[in-house]
């Protein structure tokens, strides 16, 4: 059964491993002209994600490749001094297992736990796809999907899944262009890449103002460093995703004299061979597949970028979605709707943290700079049970991370 992957992000290698691996013949789609090794942003596996990680048999190389970053300091606006934190008690005591890693070596490293078995077309993309008949009975008969390519000849597929993130082509293609409801959180948030001129070394540095918070960190294993930006805005701006020099200058307003050093970060935007904006927005919609076709991660239900753990949610997703079809024979029609009865808590539950986040990372007062702060520096200063006490009742991170379970799917014959 042939199965076509738009995006080879995150969610798009970790399926196709899942899905070699249960007997599908697997295609992936990447616009991209190669796998993207400039770093990205630093994302965070939780538990669930670290777990399939594990089974995957790359945990060990993932956590060669953990940024190392392990403490806070944190500079609130107007204040005199600053406050220092354990980031990596913080993060402990949010999830028993957890793991930062840059994005581009995640995806690279799950995109080699699958190139043996699945064929990537880099630098090109779907440009049409067919939904495909509503009434295959799940071994490939009927008739399929229909898709056209940017550069590649038209192919026929089994299946076809969208994992190709919060702006995704087969989403439009298929859905259309409206489809599900993007919620706006009421901010953006922006990274870039620039020299690590001071030296940091398992160090986040942050600062945080009434509507804006900035921060800088570096990775062990990386010559650079990375300067993250979040702010609030009442309103959504005009801009476009692939409008890169309005993002800059939006990102510049935003920033202006919050302090000299995050200043300095901004004079990097003109150099800076890696960035990244959007806005942080949940996509909402009532289903996620239809006939044929279905998507998976930021695709078809974002929580929020950097604010909602879509990168575990998005591995869980495709674990999940493999699962789903082995257990099915391949049949989309019981695949698909179990697919999504499985994730619907677990996308309720990252929306809700990605809303408590949000107002948390980016305060709307000084008060909530202040706390901001002084929470962070009490959560790493308390013991272990106090402190993750102190957590479950300022986040829901916690809660959220460690009751999120998943099957042991057994593998199952060839389909």
């Amino acid at each position: 059964m042939r199965i076509l992957v738009s995006g080879a992000g995150v969610a798009g290698p970790v399926l196709a491993h899942w899905l070699t691996r249960y007997g599908f013949r697997v295609t992936v789609v990447e616009r991209a002209p190669a796998l993207r090794r400039t770093g990205g942003h630093a994302v965070d596996l939780f538990r669930p994600a670290v777990d399939i990680s594990e089974r995957m048999e790359v945990l060990p190389r993932i956590e060669e490749r953990a940024t190392g970053t392990d403490r806070l300091t944190v500079f609130p606006e107007g204040a005199r001094r600053p406050v220092r934190a354990d980031l990596a008690r913080i993060f402990g005591r949010a999830s028993d297992r957890h793991v930062e890693v840059m994005r581009d070596d995640l995806t690279a490293i799950y995109h080699d736990a699958s190139r043996e078995d699945v064929e990537y077309l880099f630098d090109d993309s779907v440009t049409s796809v067919s939904a495909g008949s509503e009434n295959g009975d799940g071994d490939g008969s009927g008739s399929g999907c229909e898709v056209t390519f940017e550069r590649s000849a038209p192919r026929r597929f089994d299946l076809v899944v969208g994992a190709d993130g919060l702006h995704s082509t087969v989403r439009r293609l298929v859905f259309g262009a409206d489809a599900g409801r993007s919620s706006f959180l009421g901010a953006y948030f922006g990274v870039l890449s620039l020299p690590n001129l001071s030296g940091l070394d398992g160090e986040l540095l942050m600062h945080v103002g009434v509507g804006r918070t900035a921060g800088m960190y570096g990775a062990r294993h990386l010559g650079d460093a990375r300067a993250l930006f979040l702010f609030r805005s009442a309103r959504e701006l005009d801009w476009h995703h692939r409008d890169v020099p309005r993002q800059k200058e939006l990102l510049r307003g935003a920033f202006a004299g919050l302090h000299p050093r995050v200043d300095g970060w901004l004079e990097e935007l003109d150099r800076t061979p890696a960035f990244y904006f959007d806005s942080i927005s949940q996509l909402r919609m009532d289903s996620w597949s239809r006939g044929r076709v279905t998507l998976v991660g930021d695709a078809g239900y974002c929580p929020g970028p950097a604010v909602g753990g879509s990168t575990t949610l998005a591995v869980v997703g495709a674990y999940v979605l493999a699962g789903e079809l082995a257990r099915a024979g391949g049949d989309h029609e019981r695949a698909f709707p179990a697919y999504e009865r499985v994730m619907a808590e677990h996308v309720r539950g990252s929306r809700a943290v990605a809303l408590s986040a949000a107002k948390t990372l980016i305060p709307a007062s000084r008060l909530g700079v202040r706390g901001l702060a002084q929470g962070a520096r009490l959560v790493s200063a308390l013991p272990a049970g106090p402190g993750r006490a102190l957590l479950r009742l300022t986040t829901r991170s916690a809660r959220l991370y460690d009751s999120m379970t998943v099957e042991d799917y057994a593998p199952a014959a060839a389909v």
